[in-house]
């Protein structure tokens, strides 16, 4: 077998078409070079050059190793290169996974920011209200409400946002506004279905919220999807309790009971402990933390302005 480091001087010393500028070109000594190439010529037990005064002159048998040795080295610089590019592409793509309201109301409407920002960057949003494996690398990142004791991922928390309780004018007019908590068992309340699966802790607090001990309230209509109970509300079929981001994509949504001890919902910024030290992870939470403190700024504006209990003004 050749010795690649043999190889490789001797195909030098062809292209530059002499030892000193090989030399030169490979930052090795005249005599190290002559010295490759008389052990690659003893190895094959051939001559490659005619070595004259003006210069060097390829033999048969060098002419033929020089063929091979190019079309080698053209193969390896093409591996070499699809090789970079399949890092470069790696180290810029990521699969983030996201329920399906988070991700439709709030996750995906940014990524034209982050696009704008990071062109390079390719992203893959996978959306289901099923639990995600990450230790399975499912996804790169997840934005999720679950924290496991799983030693293998890090949280960060992105945000939290209350769970408040909304209904359509429509509905409120035909049926009354609720002044208090007791005022919900005389209404048809939406709730969130999801088998044994919940988005939220305390998704459905209202049922029992204000209650007695042991007292739940009974449910109109139950909804396995966040987007299918706004839709539901909006149309005006009773009282559900949702994250503002869901609502806020509703028409004539009315908050209600304002000042009720609302439930919070906390969302986190989880990816596998294997991945910290990714730039492309930190660039991606980076820019999401930053969406949310913006977010949190405009609200605490907002209502500033327009405190809650405002909201009901012309229902009453």
């Amino acid at each position: 077998m050749l010795d690649w480091d043999k190889l490789r001087v001797f195909y030098n010393v062809v292209e530059s078409g002499s030892f000193t500028q090989a030399s030169s070109r490979l930052n090795i000594g005249q005599s190290a070079i002559s010295r490759q190439i008389s052990s690659l010529e003893n190895r094959i037990g051939s001559p490659l050059f005619y070595r004259y005064t003006r210069g060097l002159q390829l033999t048969e048998q060098g002419e033929l190793l020089f063929r091979t040795a190019r079309d080698v080295f053209s193969d390896l610089a093409m591996v070499q290169a699809r090789i970079t590019e399949n890092v470069q592409i790696s180290q810029n793509t990521l699969t983030i996974a996201s329920s399906i309201g988070f991700g439709t109301s709030w996750l995906t409407p940014r990524f034209h920011k982050f696009s704008a920002l990071y062109p390079h960057f390719r992203l893959t949003v996978r959306l289901s209200d099923d639990p995600v494996d990450l230790t399975l690398h499912e996804s790169d990142v997840a934005i999720t409400v679950t924290v496991t004791d799983d030693e293998n991922l890090i949280y960060h928390k992105l945000l939290s946002r209350p769970l408040y309780i909304y209904s359509s004018r429509e509905y409120l007019l035909k049926s009354g506004v609720p002044l208090s908590l007791d005022d919900l068992d005389h209404h048809r309340l939406i709730i969130f279905d999801g088998k044994d699966m919940v988005l939220f802790d305390n998704a459905n607090w209202f049922l029992t919220c204000g209650t007695s001990p042991g007292i739940k309230r009974e449910a109109y209509l139950a909804i396995n999807n966040l987007h299918g109970i706004a839709r539901a509300v909006e149309g005006g079929s009773g009282i559900a309790c949702l994250p503002p981001y869901i609502a806020k994509s509703c028409k004539n949504l009315v908050q209600i009971l304002p000042d009720a001890p609302l439930p919070v919902a906390h969302f986190y910024f989880v990816y596998p402990r294997g991945l910290k030290d990714l730039k492309k992870i930190e660039t991606l939470w980076n820019f999401l933390k930053a969406e949310a403190q913006a977010e949190d700024s405009l609200s605490e504006e907002l209502l500033s302005q327009n405190p809650l209990p405002q909201v009901m003004a012309g229902i009453k």
